[in-house]
Parts: structure tokens; C-alpha cells; sequence
């Protein structure tokens, strides 16, 4: 496995290769990440692993500075996994101001980008210019950040980009929490709490698989449960898989998402169910 830290490096290591999949990461690497890893081993011959945390799509009060930066650890786990670890300095990814963004779609001022204003159009933006630096034949990108997953897939199909998006399936601890590298920020009650949010979302899968549809009522009855237990709810919402808009019956797969704070941990989750019919 190689460590690259410069685009012209990288460039120069994957000219030869006709089959690249690519897991681009913010680092801190956990099983949920490793998992994407192996997806992308099963799609291409040349598998690369970018490692960078990204400014733009951190808000001014957020955890930028504090993200954890663990290249070395990161490294250890991507041995026999990875056979490139792209790991560029800021000025090699910005090289002068960025002037020029991504614009997302509206769907981007909803749900996580309410409570982010402009996260997912500095996500896009680096997602594009990874893109472009490592010409993938095929990425892979988590199904735990839902909306992010969207919004990468209309930009790849708006903008012709020639690449695949695979989505991998949430990886969950055995209580049910999806894998987070801000699940470490947890102390020992919230950690034991946290799993509470899965079983939320799971209640209202399964009361719709029962046949029940008042989304209003869920929503609002998984927003009191989870603020009666000391969460600050950004959101739960149903929504359409394709579109992401709220849920409709004229749509047979839908989507359960939330996110929510607990202590000063921000945690996300979702459950798609698809309806009998």
C-alpha cells in the first residue's frame, strides 16, 4: 500500500490503472469506513482511499479543529485493504481560495442542511474535485449519510461525471448504533443512550410495515420520545428514497431520517422501508 500526499503524485500512480474504485473519507477510520473498503475491492482492480478533512463543509461553530486527524492508525487498518491512500494538505486540495462551488439542489436546504447551512455544497465541491483528481471508474459512499449519498448521485448524473456511485449499507455496534467517528465524543450514559435513536427509527419501520400511515403522527411521536430522554432533535422525517421530498403514497419506498444531539454529539441514522404493494 502506497501513502500519497500530493495530486501530481497521484496522478502519476494510477495512470496506468483502467479500474479504480475510490472511498473518499474524512479519516478516523471504523469498521463502517473498512466495509466501504471492501466494497470497493469487489469493484475495481486499484482500490484508493482518500483521507481528508474537509473546511468547507464546516460550519463556523462546528468541530473543524477538533475533528480527529489519526493518519497513522488509519494507515494500519488499510494494509491488505487499500492499494492507495490519498492524504493531501489543504493547500494541495485548495491551492488559492475557492472561488468556485458546487451548487446542490434544493433538497440541500432541508434535513441536515437546515441545521448545516452550506455543508453539503462544500461537501459537493470537494467530492467533485476528488473525483476529478483520482478519475475513478467507480466510488463508494455510505448509506448512513443519506442525503449526502443523494446529492452525490444527482451531481454525478447532472454533471455526466464517468463514474459509478455504489451505496454501502450502515454498519451498526450490536446495540444498533450506526458507526460514527463522532460516536468516540460519547461518554459511557450517552454511549448507552444512543442506541435509542435506531430503535426509534425502527418502531416507526415497523409500524408502517404494519400498514399504518400517518407520517405527521410518527414524526411528531419520535421527536417527544427522543426530547423526553434529554435529545435535541434536529429532525425525524419520512421521506422518498428517490427524491428525498416527503413521503408519498404514490411512492412505494421511503426513507426514516434523523438527526439529533445528544450532550454535544451530533448523531444521524436513517432506515429505508419499502411498502407492501
Amino acid at each position: 500500500m502506497q501513502l500519497i500526499s500530493t495530486t501530481a503524485d497521484l496522478r502519476a500512480r494510477l495512470a496506468g490503472e483502467k479500474s479504480v474504485a475510490f472511498v473518499p473519507t474524512m479519516g478516523n477510520l471504523h469498521e463502517g469506513h473498512l466495509d466501504l473498503v471492501r466494497i470497493a475491492r469487489e469493484q475495481g482492480s486499484c482500490v484508493v482511499v482518500s483521507i481528508f478533512v474537509n473546511p468547507l463543509q464546516f460550519g463556523p461553530s462546528e468541530d473543524f479543529d477538533k475533528y480527529p486527524r489519526t493518519l497513522e492508525a488509519d494507515c494500519a487498518k488499510l494494509q491488505g485493504l487499500a492499494d492507495v491512500v490519498f492524504a493531501p494538505a489543504i493547500n494541495d486540495m485548495y491551492p488559492s481560495q475557492q472561488t468556485i462551488f458546487v451548487e446542490p439542489p434544493p433538497i440541500a436546504n432541508e434535513l441536515c442542511g437546515a441545521a448545516r447551512p452550506g455543508h453539503f455544497r462544500g461537501m459537493a465541491t470537494v467530492v467533485l474535485k476528488l473525483l476529478n483528481i483520482v478519475q475513478p471508474q467507480v466510488a463508494v459512499f455510505g448509506k448512513k449519510d443519506y442525503q449526502q449519498l443523494h446529492i452525490i448521485r444527482r451531481m454525478v448524473a447532472e454533471l455526466n461525471l464517468p463514474v459509478r456511485i455504489v451505496g454501502g449499507e450502515t454498519v451498526r455496534a450490536p446495540d444498533g448504533l450506526a458507526l460514527s467517528s463522532r460516536n468516540q465524543y460519547l461518554n459511557a450514559d450517552e454511549r448507552a443512550e444512543a442506541a435509542f435513536l435506531s430503535r426509534t427509527l425502527r418502531g416507526m419501520r415497523d409500524a408502517i410495515l404494519r400498514g399504518e400511515r400517518d407520517v405527521e403522527r410518527f414524526q411528531r411521536d419520535a421527536v417527544t420520545a427522543l426530547s423526553a430522554r434529554g435529545w435535541a432533535v434536529d429532525y425525524v422525517a419520512v421521506r422518498n428514497q428517490s427524491d428525498l421530498l416527503p413521503a408519498s403514497l404514490a411512492q412505494r419506498e421511503w426513507v426514516i431520517l434523523a438527526a439529533a444531539r445528544l450532550g454535544n454529539t451530533r448523531l444521524l441514522d436513517n432506515v429505508e422501508v419499502a411498502l407492501a404493494g
